[in-house]
């Protein structure tokens, strides 16, 4: 496994595996992208790392990852990732056994491609609120075909916008004694107090991730960046501007050392600060 923050992330969205995902590259750059795809998230899929699972030296390694980036299958950028503390930007190296055009990065960079669905697990989450309710309810315990039976009505309830402490609430609250049939008292909470529908808006999703060059690593935007290559490394320099850019009083690129020296001599030392 990578340090944190490096290493493989999957692409969201991609089709199942087949055995003919990489047909279309070098018997070599196949072999390659079929041992990247089965490692797990986060592994180490530097060439130096590679070089020692596989039998190809690192330039070799080096020369199919940017021929793997070329064709779509892989990016490399950082990503802003939210901690207890602080926003740290991190290296981040997405990988797609899909085969990706210029527009689906340049989309997933700005946060617009939905996240991958998560596996349906073997039972509903319906199910589930029901099944747990006699371990906190000893009076609500359900057999297995009472919860069959109520789980498309709690469905309701999730698909109106209902959470699950509302559901709880409403099952839970002011229940008689004692309860002679658990399923028919549910059965008729869920009916009577069945809430309308919740018009929610979708929130917008707030993205954080850029590109790299995956020569040269200089940071830029997907639009510049076609194939994973900023245009110097593609041959294309950009010109260069014809006037500066900025506020009027901006310190120049060239002068930001000289400025941050000027206002490290002019700091007072701690020392004597906790003295004044």
């Amino acid at each position: 496994m990578a340090n944190a923050g490096y290493g493989k992330r999957s692409a969201p969205g991609q089709r199942p595996r087949t055995g003919h995902d990489f047909t279309h590259l070098l018997p070599r750059d196949a072999a390659i992208a079929a041992y990247i795809d089965g490692l797990c998230d986060g592994a180490d899929i530097s060439v130096k790392t590679l070089a020692k699972a596989l039998p190809y030296g690192q330039c070799a390694l080096r020369t199919t990852l940017n021929r793997l980036q070329e064709a779509g299958h892989l990016r490399r950028g950082s990503e802003c990732v939210a901690t207890e503390e602080a926003l740290l930007w991190v290296t981040r190296t997405f990988f797609s056994r899909t085969w990706r055009d210029d527009a689906w990065w340049d989309a997933f960079t700005r946060g617009d491609v939905p996240p991958e669905q998560p596996q349906r697990p073997t039972r509903s989450r319906s199910f589930i609120l029901l099944a747990a309710l006699g371990r906190t309810t000893p009076a609500l315990s359900l057999s297995q075909a009472d919860c069959l039976a109520l789980e498309p009505q709690v469905s309701q309830w999730f698909e109106r916008g209902a959470t699950e402490p509302e559901l709880l609430h409403a099952l839970t609250e002011g229940l008689p004694t004692p309860v002679h049939h658990a399923a028919a008292l549910l059965r008729r909470r869920l009916r009577d107090k069945l809430p309308p529908v919740r018009e929610a808006s979708p929130a917008r999703r707030v993205v954080l991730r850029t590109l790299e060059c995956g020569e040269c690593r200089a940071p830029g935007s997907p639009e510049a960046m076609p194939g994973g290559l900023c245009g110097t490394c593609r041959g294309n320099p950009d010109p260069a501007p014809t006037a500066p850019t900025g506020p009027a009083d901006a310190v120049p690129v060239h002068g930001v050392r000289a400025r941050m020296s000027e206002v490290r001599a002019g700091l007072v030392p701690r020392t004597e600060r906790n003295h004044r």
